[in-house]
């Protein structure tokens, strides 16, 4: 497999968000766009979009634009990897079971294939079509299913610690929504989701906008 060249962290966000609204697109039959439009969509700016574009060695017509289908498929390529990725999650509870639904057959080349969770009540069961494992089998289920991704999905005061399990069974990226920040070894990527600060900011912004409306009364 050939190596892909890395782009940061902002570009790979905002090339996931082109490919869920040409998903859209395509479902609705459209055929070509041109970079203002997907940037009106996507919120950005039509020189963002070709830069980011370009980043992966796609470019289009100055008279038809992008064609949606082939813009898709380029960056499938470039953010997939080609044999797929297999993910599994720590904590089958109401959080994790909803990313489990969520994720199921919505990505073919991204698979969440497994469940841990110590509770002896859903161990063996299976959610979304994925077993619950005991945690005791984790780092050899990874081996032998070829897990690369965790997603966290315990109370924090369990977090590090499966963090580190994780680790130490040889996965090498970490979805963690857990509050709480993880010390991990910096070859293994994290990606932290903090679901109570960004409900506090926006509880905090709708405040202030009522805020402003009632002194500008």
């Amino acid at each position: 497999m050939e190596t892909r060249e890395l782009v940061s962290e902002k570009t790979i966000g905002r090339l996931s968000l082109y490919r869920r609204l040409l998903s859209g697109l395509l479902a609705k039959g459209r055929q070509n766009i041109y970079s203002h439009e997907l940037a009106t969509l996507s919120g950005g700016t039509a020189p963002q979009v070709r830069r980011d574009l370009m980043a992966i060695g796609y470019s289009g017509s100055p008279s038809k634009g992008y064609e949606v289908a082939d813009l898709s498929e380029s960056i499938n390529s470039f953010m997939d990897n080609p044999d797929g990725t297999r993910g599994i999650i720590v904590g089958a509870g109401n959080l994790g079971r909803a990313i489990m639904a969520y994720f199921e057959g919505r990505r073919p080349k991204l698979k969440i294939v497994a469940a841990f969770d110590n509770d002896p009540n859903k161990i063996g069961s299976e959610i979304c079509n994925c077993p619950c494992c005991d945690m005791a089998y984790l780092k050899t289920t990874v081996a032998q299913m070829g897990i690369s991704l965790g997603v966290i999905t315990v109370p924090a005061n369990r977090a590090q610690e499966v963090g580190d399990k994780l680790v130490d069974a040889g996965v090498t990226g970490i979805l963690n929504f857990a509050p709480i920040r993880l010390h991990l070894p910096p070859n293994v990527y994290v990606e932290h989701v903090d679901l109570t600060t960004s409900m506090e900011k926006v509880a905090y912004f709708v405040q202030s906008n009522k805020d402003s409306d009632v002194a500008g009364a």
